[in-house]
């Protein structure tokens, strides 16, 4: 769940900025955003050593931000599509 205390969101924000200047000056690509996905995953391993619990962890933690994903921005943007171009049945 990505809905963390703001106050626990604080010590984040400056590599946050950091990422987004980043990203704003040189663009991104898809390979790009799957390392930066994969590192962070592998910087938890790290901290936490590897074992079945942690990888599970990572691989949850993966697949419920990509359904969070997928539940607050690409949803609204379907149903809008749907709205646009008419419904497929």
């Amino acid at each position: 769940m990505p809905y963390i205390l703001l106050k626990d969101r604080k010590r984040f924000e400056d590599v946050l900025a950091d990422l987004q200047s980043n990203v704003t000056q040189y663009g991104i690509s898809n390979g790009e955003l799957n390392y930066l996905i994969t590192k962070l995953g592998l910087l938890y391993l790290h901290k936490h050593g590897k074992s079945y619990n942690t990888i599970s962890d990572v691989i949850k933690a993966m697949e419920c931000a990509k359904l969070e994903f997928y539940r607050r921005v690409a949803v609204p943007y379907e149903d809008q599509k749907i709205i646009d171009n008419g419904d497929v049945l």
